[in-house]
Order: structure tokens, then sequence, then C-alpha cells
């Protein structure tokens, strides 16, 4: 049987590369190179990324123990949650990378989520009360401040109707390689570069649906609002300039940051689709051995 894992540095060096491009774009709301925010800085964000990643990229770590440990040690660093959402994201990719048979990222990340045991829930239920993030509240059933009672799958596809991260576990990362890749590829053929490729996806998801942090924190009108007023942001933006689309992008990001709203869910994403383009491209290119 063919082999087609990816090497535990590549995976590290592709999380570190994911998670700083994401920060060169000016996404709206977000904390970026151009502008702080919600009481982070872009250094949080750049030290969190290079503890986390050794644990990312671990081989020898299940999909919940990269989740409790990355997070450990991303707290351990920056004293705050800069990153849990990314953390959920990628953590699965890159044991689909390592551990891979074939050379389909998307294949093998599906066929890995619906694996996660109870193991992979207890880690993870921690590492999400350890980051405690906003608008994080009590459910009757999978509640991660109790003991895991079932699979980390199950409990995914549980919280996959109201949280975004959850669902791409639910529907093998859907939108991931539905929606964010596709958008980055277009993107790329179009001429853009680097950063507005970036702020493409970004922008792209949140236009496609309501950010499931804003969703949390303020309640599901917020997000929805939100998600209008990207869409009318997105109609006008691909067809500016290069230099009035960072300026309209800056523009919008004082107003939200002034609102206090930050999409997470939707920056999350995007380091994950920029996470996913380098293990895809890693995996097309690997030796193979049988």
């Amino acid at each position: 049987m063919l082999k087609f894992s990816v090497a535990s540095e590549r995976v590290a060096q592709a999380f570190i590369t994911a998670c700083e491009a994401e920060l060169q774009a000016p996404k709206p709301g977000n904390v970026h190179i151009f502008a702080s925010g919600h009481g982070m800085a872009t250094q949080d964000f750049v030290d969190s990324a290079r503890v986390a990643a050794p644990f990312i990229a671990d081989p020898n770590l299940s999909v919940g123990a990269k989740i409790l440990a990355a997070t450990q040690a991303t707290w351990a660093a920056v004293g705050q949650n800069t990153n849990l959402g990314i953390i959920l994201l990628c953590a699965p990719l890159a044991q689909a990378a390592l551990n891979a048979a074939t050379a389909d990222l998307r294949y093998e990340t599906s066929q890995l989520c619906k694996t996660l045991g109870r193991d992979d829930a207890r880690d993870a239920f921690q590492a999400i009360q350890l980051a405690n993030p906003a608008g994080l509240g009590a459910s009757t059933k999978d509640d991660v401040r109790a003991p895991a009672q079932t699979t980390l799958a199950a409990a995914m596809a549980h919280a996959a109707p109201y949280d975004r991260i959850a669902y791409q576990y639910a529907n093998d990362f859907r939108d991931i390689f539905d929606i964010g890749l596709d958008s980055l590829a277009r993107a790329r053929a179009a001429g853009e570069d680097e950063v507005l490729s970036t702020l493409t996806v970004y922008l792209t998801f949140l236009g496609s649906f309501p950010d499931s942090h804003i969703s949390r924190k303020y309640g599901p009108h917020r997000a929805q609002s939100l998600l209008l007023d990207a869409r009318g942001f997105n109609a006008q933006f691909s067809s500016a300039a290069r230099s009035d689309r960072i300026a309209s992008a800056l523009k919008w990001d004082a107003a939200l940051k002034q609102n206090s709203l930050n999409p997470g869910t939707s920056a999350d994403l995007t380091v994950a689709t920029l996470f996913a383009d380098k293990l895809a491209q890693s995996l097309a290119n690997v030796p193979k051995n049988g």
C-alpha cells in the first residue's frame, strides 16, 4: 500500500506559514498587521502559532491530544485565547496529512473525523475549558464542562447546527474544501497577490453564513446582520483597485472594532484554508513509500 504521509517538519512549517499569512491581510473586525484589536496584537498570534505548531505536527499525538497540548502551549505563551478555533480546525487536517494513505486530503480528513473517539473528546473538552472562548454557554448534552460521555465525532455532530467549526468535523470539512479553497483558487487565477487572496477567502466566508463567534457572543440576529453587511461589502470589493480595496477593508475594520465585533470563526476558517492548501500541495509532491 502506498504511503502519502507528510513529514512532521513540513506540517509544522505549513501551520506557521498559514497563521502568519492570515495576519498579513486587513480582515475587517479581526487582528492583523495593520491594526490590533479586542485586547490582542499581531505578535500574540505569531507567538501562538509558533508554540502550537510542534504539537499540531506531532505524529505521535492523537487529534484530541494535539488540541489540548497546543492550547496549553498557547496559554502558557500569551495568557489568552488567540487560536482555539484555529487549533480545532487544523489538528484534524494535520493528522490526516501525517497519516495519509492517499494524496486526497479531503478524503483523508473525512475518514479521520469519523474515528475520533472519547479520549479525543476528553482532551478537546479540556482545551475548550482552558481557552474559555467568548459566548461559551452550558449545554444539556455533550457539555464541554462535564466529563466526556461520548466521542468527539458525536459531540461535534451535536454542536454542528450552531457552531461552524463543529460543522466541519461533522460535514467532511466542507466549507474548507468547497468554499475556502475554491475562493483561494479563483483569487489566484484572477492574479491577486497573497494578501488580497487571503482577504478574499475571509470575506467569502464572512458573506457565506453567519459567523458563529458573533452569534455566540451577540446572538443570531447580529450575526445575520453582519452577514448581510458582508455581502454588500463584497459586491463592491472585487471591482475596485487594490489600494481602494485595502482602504475600504480598513475602514470597515475600524467600524467593526469600534463596536467590539470580531468575526473570529471566519478568520479561523481562513487559516485552516491556507493550511489545507499547503498540506494538499505537500501530499501531491511527497515521495511515495510502498
